[in-house]
């Protein structure tokens, strides 16, 4: 699987303006909308299984790196966005750094295995020292 496989080169954010993780959340989920990618109706849905994961554990993995992710119903296929933040988002990180680079992935619930390639895909690409 290769990143472009599901990342919605139209929803790339390149200032994410949010210095929250809910408006973070929001931001990108409203980026995925504005390309066309989720329905209006969804973001809702999808905002608060994304809130709903963070309260199992911050996705923000250290060095200025959040994966969110979640599994909603009504998602018919994988997708994901990159974005970048240049002042940094408090995302209650492991490190307690803020978070400068966001891998948005979502799936339907029935598409675990794509999903947990895509996980796997972007923590290939984040340890390799070239990305």
């Amino acid at each position: 699987m290769k990143l472009l496989d599901f990342l919605v080169v139209d929803a790339t954010i390149d200032n994410l303006t949010a210095r929250d993780k809910s408006r973070a959340l929001e931001e990108m989920v409203n980026k995925l909308v504005e390309a066309g990618t989720l329905e209006r109706g969804q973001a809702r849905a999808v905002r608060e299984a994304l809130t709903a994961r963070e309260k199992l554990g911050s996705t923000g993995i250290g060095k200025g790196i959040a994966v969110p992710h979640a599994k909603i119903r009504g998602i018919e296929k994988l997708v994901g966005l990159v974005a970048l933040s240049r002042s940094g988002v408090e995302f209650g990180a492991i490190d307690g750094a803020p978070v400068y680079v966001f891998f948005l992935v979502l799936s339907g619930r029935e598409q675990s295995s794509e999903h947990l390639r895509a996980l796997e895909r972007i923590a290939v690409v984040l340890r390799d020292e070239n990305f």
